[in-house]
């Protein structure tokens, strides 16, 4: 289930996310699902879906910190 663009990420992070943060989910989250559709390649037994939102989420985190309760660029 790739996002074809930002307006579909989920609420959760198109509410909480800068634009230029989603657009870092979006290509980390469907890279992450490409490549991890085969469960041999997860080194957890999570679902695909799952491992490509924490590989997602840990792109925002590589540019992005939360302070407070919003997301401001390193």
């Amino acid at each position: 289930m790739p996002y074809k663009t930002t307006s579909d990420l989920p609420d959760s992070v198109k509410n909480v996310l800068p634009s230029h943060a989603q657009d870092i989910y979006l290509a980390a989250f469907n890279h992450a699902w490409d490549e991890y559709q085969s469960p041999q390649k997860r080194s957890t037994p999570e679902s695909r879906e799952e491992v490509a939102h924490k590989v997602a989420w840990a792109a925002v985190k590589k540019k992005y910190a939360k302070v407070g309760d919003t997301w401001k660029a390193k």
